[in-house]
């Protein structure tokens, strides 16, 4: 026992899983090259009921065009398998892809849910767009704000959310079954950690949230939000185990310390440029991957704020 209640629950879920209690879910991926992105449905083969986890909606930068590929690729899947989609989930407020949730709500249905911090983003995001009263910081763009220990169901296999900010200070990981949902808070081993230093981001925070994630089962599937394809690898790869986390992670493996890995990742952050998408992505995600509202000529516009990040 970690005097963690809910990592407590979430690793004996896994548990259960393992000794065939709890049925395993089933994980489809879709990866988006051009941001590097990984989406998933969820599952639950008895019931066929699901979850779609970070989508994307295609957008093309240098037009202003967006377009969806991607999401109709997702669509096309649960049709197929006849799948009924219950939530639409965000692991976090992303800065290197828009989101596609709207859309899939729209054409499947589903509640949207993130987690309940992004009140935090939209309030600082919110002053550096300079969005008014006409954007409400609240969440309500949201139809679930989910808290650490929050227990949803994917038809009859529980999922149990765990907050580990540190990359941003809504991160969520989503325990399905067996299978853990980290968004940005780890990569695969060879590859390492995301940064940390985003307004609201914490190195410390973000190790910390690592190593809780950490003391899940080593059977664990671990399935990662990015792939970025670290060096001497030629393939894209977004699975890994827990067992592989915990002992091969280039960054935060066993026997790294806390302050060894702020310093690294300090170190790190200041040489990486910000993500090509990173202005237009977060005003859209974090209305919940609405576009802004149109001005008085019909046509809607995302900011692009002078010397602020």
């Amino acid at each position: 026992m970690n005097n963690d209640p809910n990592l407590d629950r979430a690793a004996a879920q896994v548990e259960a899983v393992l000794r065939g209690e709890i049925r395993a879910p089933h994980v489809k991926a879709f990866f988006d090259e051009p941001t590097f992105t990984a989406s998933y449905v969820v599952h639950d083969p008895a019931t066929r009921t699901g979850a779609i986890i970070d989508s994307v909606l295609d957008f093309d930068q240098p037009s202003g065009r967006t377009s969806f590929e991607s999401a109709d690729a997702v669509i096309s899947y649960v049709e197929a398998e006849q799948l009924k989609v219950e939530w639409l989930l965000e692991t976090h407020a992303h800065a290197d892809h828009l989101s596609a949730a709207p859309y899939l709500q729209e054409k499947l249905g589903g509640m949207l849910a993130i987690g309940a911090d992004i009140v935090n983003v939209q309030n600082v995001f919110g002053k550096i767009f300079n969005e008014g009263t006409r954007f409400a910081r609240d969440g309500s763009q949201f139809d679930r704000l989910l808290v650490d220990g929050d227990t949803l169901m994917i038809g009859e296999i529980p999922l149990i959310a765990l907050h580990v900010p540190g990359h941003t200070p809504a991160d969520m990981a989503y325990i399905i079954g067996d299978a853990v949902f980290t968004g940005d808070t780890m990569f695969m081993p060879d590859y390492g950690s995301a940064r940390a230093d985003f307004p609201g981001g914490d190195a410390r925070q973000l190790y910390r949230s690592v190593r809780r994630l950490m003391q899940l089962p080593d059977r664990t599937r671990v399935f990662l939000c990015h792939d970025y394809k670290a060096p001497n690898r030629d393939e894209f790869v977004w699975e890994t185990t827990m067992l592989a986390e915990r002992t091969g992670n280039v960054h935060v493996h066993e026997g790294v310390t806390e302050d060894d890995f702020v310093e690294m990742r300090t170190q790190r952050d200041a040489t990486l440029a910000m993500p090509k998408l990173i202005l237009p992505s977060i005003q859209v995600n974090m209305r919940g991957g609405r576009i802004p509202e149109p001005d008085n000529n019909g046509v809607s516009y995302l900011k692009l704020p002078l010397n602020q990040l």
